[in-house]
């Protein structure tokens, strides 16, 4: 087995530092994903892995081997589980937190169906802070299903002397041998005169031992069998685990250690930095990508968001376990008492900004676009009911490329603008986003910034200083108008460079605020147009355009709406202009488009 461990690792390693990929996680559950492999029939038997990010070995040892070095590519498989990719894999999985709660509701419906299969989940790598994943072991207790949880604990958090000791006794209270003496022992104290208070007293005694020598006395107390820590790298050491905990009438928790980026001495050294990463050289461990001098949005944020709190006193950041993703690790740094990390809870984020907002505070919370979409009921119920002053700094806006349809930004125009209180601003550029977070300082009400990943563009054109609500009309005229929606801009003012090439003058418009929008001089400007095209990085359905269209239509101008934006579909991975070509979101789809649009009316 460590021939087969080495040759998975080798094969993670080529394909990673070629396409990127998440590395450090993949690494350390090599031993584990072979054990679970020899240990279940994947015939009748379901594995379902959190995040999908450490699943990298289960997908070579299952079946895509000949397809791995495809990973994250156009058309190639994905980072993450999928269904549709796999009958191997259960459930999607990419964002955290949601294997214990899949597993539970999988091992439940087997049992109801009849079936004899056994159901384990794989959690890990943080997603234990979840409060989903409480929630589901609170849960599991009551359902007394024999589910195995494995907690890949992969910080590091337990010394081994102590952690063998724990592992010895864990395992020596769930075998076979003592398992059954245990229930020869309950069925005798049942039927005996004070069974009941000897059960009781034996099942204390138990208990106490275990809280005493292991951490797992609050999962015992949850009605959850507590096994480990076990070295999770040994294959042997985990399969008598995992055959202990089927003996259980009841579910099991599986504590093991493992060593992040295990078998690459940069990622062990490094886990962080090696955890998500770009193609890289193997030998020396450097970034292979593009050098480039123009700062990201996320670094734009960054230096800008340390501005306002050196004006600002009450400026706080939070973020939920994306220090580093968001842009904020320096201001952690710069401000270490007007920082919040609250861990992979989103819902307790908004709900804590809501908090800080009430006690006069200036909370901003630094979050991904697809990672808000899991406090949607917060953002509503704690801040824009009460109308609170809390700044959502949008990062990952719009696609994302590689981590595909589970990552893309593309939900929340549409889940935001139909919120009361809230203003929603969408910058095309650097000027913009800074504008717009000296704008965020002065609101009373709730705000959200909406930008991208990637390099933040610096435009040829005059700077038109911000007037809040107003869109910037950048050039008048023509019979065609072009309106932009925040960072698509690059695309659509390629399209007014090839339109204008061609002869066709065209008005050029950059929407900048979603809510509030003045519409006076924009409908002025779109009075005598032909055609009116709006572009966005987001579903199209309750979007942006349609928004624009509605606009027109009440005030009483019927004009040809051309929209483009993201169909009703999830899109899958690949580089952003792979994606945006796909979709008919690039400059040049666009514009052939537009050109036919034109010849038919």
């Amino acid at each position: 087995m460590d021939k087969v461990s080495a040759l998975v690792r080798e094969k993670i390693l080529q394909v990673v530092s070629k396409n990127g990929g998440h590395l450090a996680p993949s690494l350390g559950v090599v031993e584990l994903t072979i054990a679970l492999l020899r240990s279940y029939d994947l015939t009748r038997d379901k594995i379902v892995w959190d995040v999908g990010h450490q699943s990298y070995a289960y997908k070579i040892l299952t079946d895509r081997l000949n397809t791995f070095h495809t990973l994250r590519t156009f058309g190639g498989i994905s980072g993450f589980c999928r269904p549709e990719e796999s009958p191997y894999d259960i459930c999607v999985s990419g964002h955290t937190s949601t294997s214990i709660s899949s597993a539970s509701g999988i091992a439940a419906g087997i049992g109801l169906s009849g079936g004899n299969g056994k159901t384990v989940c794989v959690i890990g790598d943080g997603a234990m802070s979840g409060g989903l994943a409480f929630e589901a072991l609170n849960n599991l207790g009551a359902l007394k299903k024999n589910l195995v949880v494995i907690l890949n604990d992969n910080e590091m958090s337990i010394s081994r002397n102590t952690g063998g000791f724990a592992a010895y006794l864990s395992q020596s209270l769930t075998g076979e041998f003592v398992t059954k003496i245990k229930r020869d022992v309950q069925n005798i104290f049942e039927d005996a005169p004070l069974g009941d208070k000897l059960l009781n007293f034996a099942k204390k005694v138990e208990s106490s031992i275990i809280g005493f020598v292991t951490p797992g006395s609050l999962f015992e107390q949850m009605g959850i069998k507590y096994i480990g820590p076990i070295n999770g790298h040994k294959i042997k050491d985990i399969e008598k685990a995992i055959k202990n905990a089927k003996l259980q009438n009841s579910p099991v928790l599986i504590h093991v250690l493992t060593v992040k980026g295990k078998g690459y001495e940069k990622a062990e050294t490094c886990p962080d930095i090696y955890h998500g990463i770009s193609s890289f050289n193997v030998e020396s461990g450097e970034c292979i990508c593009s050098s480039t001098t123009q700062p990201s949005w996320t670094k734009i944020f960054s230096e800008k968001i340390m501005e306002l709190a050196e004006i600002d006193k009450k400026v706080i950041t939070v973020t939920a376990a994306m220090k580093d993703g968001t842009g904020l690790k320096n201001f952690s740094e710069k401000f270490p008492e007007r920082f919040f990390d609250v861990g992979i809870a989103e819902q307790h984020a908004v709900t804590f900004c809501a908090g800080l907002a009430t006690a006069g505070m200036k909370p901003y919370f630094a979050v991904y676009s697809t990672f808000l979409q899991r406090a949607y009921d917060q953002v509503i119920h704690d801040v824009a009911i009460p109308n609170l002053p809390v700044t959502f700094c949008i990062d990952r806006g719009g696609l994302v490329g590689a981590d595909g349809s589970t990552h893309h930004g593309v939900f929340d125009i549409v889940y935001l603008k139909s919120i009361p209180n809230f203003t929603i601003m969408l910058p095309k550029d650097v000027f913009e986003l800074k504008s717009m977070l000296d704008i965020s300082l002065s609101l009373n009400n709730p705000c959200a910034i909406r930008y991208s990943r990637g390099i933040a563009p610096v435009y040829d054109l005059p700077i038109i200083p911000l007037e809040f609500g107003e869109p910037e009309i950048i050039f008048k005229g023509g019979t065609v108008a072009l309106i932009s929606c925040g960072h698509i801009f690059d695309e659509v003012y390629g399209v007014y460079k090839k339109l204008t090439e061609k002869g066709i003058k065209t008005a050029l418009i950059n929407l900048r605020f979603l809510k509030p929008l003045k519409t006076e001089n924009l409908m002025n400007e779109l009075m005598d147009k032909t055609l009116i095209v709006t572009a966005e990085e987001g579903i199209l359905s309750g979007g942006a355009g349609e928004m624009v269209q509605e606009v027109i239509l009440d005030v009483g101008l019927m004009k040809k709406v051309l929209k483009f934006g993201l169909p009703d579909k999830f899109i899958e991975h690949g580089s952003v202009s792979e994606l945006r070509k796909s979709v008919g979101l690039d400059s040049e789809s666009m514009f052939e488009k537009i050109m036919r649009f034109l010849d038919k009316i």
